[in-house]
């Protein structure tokens, strides 16, 4: 537990936890990844609170993805809480959804989602598109500090 949190995975989904987790090892992205299961859990991890309570507050994640409909608050409100937050906006966010609505892709870029990618119902597809995620935003793009 000593090293950095970089990928914060937040899913209420434990067969899609399991998908993610497979498919980030599968693509050999090694960095260490903290699952959270809903959304008051994943702003308590990053804004250190409840049983994050004694996280360091400067160990930020580099890259979240953040499922919308998460039970307690959801995936948006997530969201619009992390982007209107100087201490959590440069934090890149891919909303990781199975959300086809319109209105949930809109209001997520209206929100300041960093992309917007639909959970391919297809395995390879799945683990393709995790592998590409995981080579821009961990290794590919390059964040002020």
């Amino acid at each position: 537990m000593d090293s950095p949190i970089e990928i914060l995975l937040v899913e209420d989904n434990l067969n899609d936890v399991e998908l993610t987790l497979h498919a980030l090892k599968k693509n050999h992205i090694k960095n260490r990844v903290e699952v959270v299961h809903d959304g008051a859990e994943a702003l308590d991890f990053i804004f250190c609170r409840g049983r994050y309570v004694d996280r360091d507050p400067t160990a930020k994640p580099r890259l979240i993805l953040l499922d919308l409909k998460l039970p307690k608050v959801d995936g948006l409100e997530v969201l619009k809480v992390l982007k209107s937050t100087d201490k959590t906006r440069q934090i890149p966010v891919v909303a990781l959804t199975s959300s086809r609505e319109e209105i949930d892709m809109h209001k997520s870029y209206q929100l300041g989602v960093n992309s917007y990618i639909v959970k391919p119902v297809d395995l390879e597809q799945f683990v393709q598109a995790t592998g590409q995620l995981g080579l821009y935003w961990l290794v590919m793009n390059q964040t002020a500090s």
